[in-house]
């Protein structure tokens, strides 16, 4: 079974990374929750979360790692050298990382983002694009690009769109969870109530 960790920083979007390790539990994926320099993390409204552990080379062993957004915990998360260092081996040895949000502009600024197709929160992408020009912005709910093993997301909306899309990335069928979580119910019926 895949192994999945979720890495919260202070200042995170909580709603976007507890959404992956909800989901994705729900789904019997192995899923940690990693804090970036403690096991206790204050969210962007802060929710106070305890995670699992610290980020160490074990990040190295997980067959993808997911970045929540919000503006302070994505910087957190960009300027992190030790996380920057792990990101680059994981994407050399072709290991799936995904990011949401504001936390592209992470993933930007360790040059793993280099060519791929990618989304982000609106107005995020300028600073994406300025680490790395080879990058393909898109408008999508969410960008599987499969090639370069990259998955975002836009933001707290489309978060559970997220989740899914890493589930369906490491071979989980969602089918008979998004009927249980009515996922399959609010995607069908989104543009009727609006």
């Amino acid at each position: 079974m895949a192994k999945v960790v979720v890495v919260f920083a202070d200042g995170c979007e909580e709603v976007e990374g507890l959404s992956v390790v909800d989901v994705l539990r729900r789904l019997g994926v192995d899923c940690d929750m990693v804090g970036l320099t403690s096991k206790d993390v204050d969210g962007d409204h802060h929710i106070k979360l305890t995670c699992d552990k610290v980020v160490n080379d074990s990040l190295l062993d997980y067959d993808l790692v997911a970045f929540p957004g919000g503006m302070t915990g994505s910087a957190n998360l960009r300027d992190n050298e030790k996380l920057r260092d792990l990101m680059v081996k994981r994407h050399e040895a072709g290991k799936w990382d995904a990011a949401m949000c504001a936390a592209p502009r992470a993933l930007a600024r360790y040059g793993v983002l280099k060519d791929a197709d990618f989304t982000c929160y609106p107005g995020i992408e300028d600073e994406c694009l300025k680490y790395d020009k080879s990058a393909k912005f898109s408008e999508k709910i969410t960008v599987t690009d499969k090639e370069h093993k990259i998955l975002t997301s836009r933001g707290p909306a489309t978060a559970w769109a997220f989740a899914y899309a890493i589930a369906e990335v490491l071979g989980v069928d969602t089918k008979q969870l998004k009927h249980g979580m009515l996922y399959d119910y609010l995607a069908d019926n989104i543009q009727d109530s609006l």
